[in-house]
C-alpha cells in the first residue's frame, strides 16, 4: 500500500504489484523507483518516454518498465486505477504456478495448450522473449495483452499480464474477472 494526500491526510491505496515482486524483479523497492523517477523529472514526461528510459538507462525488462511507469503515474495522480494517461483503460492479473517458467511460457505461446485454458480467445503473437515476455494483439487488434514471466523457484514461476487499450471501465471490469478466472484455469491445468 502507499499513500496519497486527501484533505491533508494520507490515503492508503493498494499497488497493482507487490513490494516483494518489484524488488525481486528489479532489485529496487517502490520508494526507490518513485524517487528515481522524481529525480529524473518523470512527472512532465510521456508514458512511453518513461518506460523507454527505464528499459534503456536502468536495464529494466519492458514489462516491468511498464509496471513501474503505471504505478508511478498512479502515485503522482497522473492516472486513476485502471486508466491510461490517454484515457484508455487497462487491467492486470497475475498467478504463481507450480511449474517451470518455460512450461508456463509455453502455455501462452503454444496455441494447442492455450486453447485448453483460454478457449475461444483470439490472440495474435506480436513479439516475445522466450521465458521472459510475450505480447499479443487481442481479437480484432484494438486491445493488447502484455505478459511477463518470472522464475520463483525450481518448479515455481509467476505470470503477470496487462490487458491494455480497453474502450471503457465496464469492459475493464469484465476482463479483470475474465483474466482472473482464466489464470485460475491455467494454474489448475498445469499443476494437475
Amino acid at each position: 500500500m502507499t499513500g496519497s494526500e486527501a484533505n491533508g491526510k494520507p490515503v492508503a491505496r493498494e499497488r497493482l504489484t507487490s513490494e516483494q515482486a518489484i524488488q525481486g524483479a528489479t532489485g529496487r523497492d517502490w520508494a526507490t523507483w518513485i524517487a528515481v523517477l522524481d529525480a529524473w523529472g518523470a512527472v512532465g514526461r510521456e508514458h512511453g518516454e518513461i518506460t523507454g528510459w527505464l528499459a534503456e538507462e536502468h536495464r529494466v525488462q519492458r514489462w516491468w518498465a511498464q509496471t513501474i511507469t503505471v504505478e508511478y503515474e498512479r502515485e503522482r495522480g497522473l492516472r486513476e486505477p485502471g486508466e491510461n494517461r490517454d484515457s484508455a483503460r487497462a487491467i492486470s492479473a497475475s498467478r504463481t504456478v507450480g511449474v517451470s517458467v518455460d512450461e508456463l511460457f509455453g502455455a501462452f505461446t503454444d496455441p494447442a495448450v492455450r486453447a485448453l485454458w483460454l478457449p475461444g480467445a483470439v490472440l495474435r503473437e506480436q513479439a516475445s522473449v522466450p521465458g521472459r515476455s510475450v505480447r499479443f494483439d487481442w481479437t480484432d487488434g484494438s486491445t493488447r495483452v502484455n505478459v511477463g514471466f518470472l522464475v520463483r523457484g525450481d518448479h515455481k514461476s509467476q505470470v503477470a499480464l496487462i490487458h491494455e487499450r480497453l474502450p471503457d471501465i465496464e469492459t475493464a471490469a469484465t476482463l479483470k474477472i475474465y483474466w482472473r478466472d482464466r489464470l485460475d484455469d491455467l494454474k489448475y491445468l498445469l499443476e494437475s
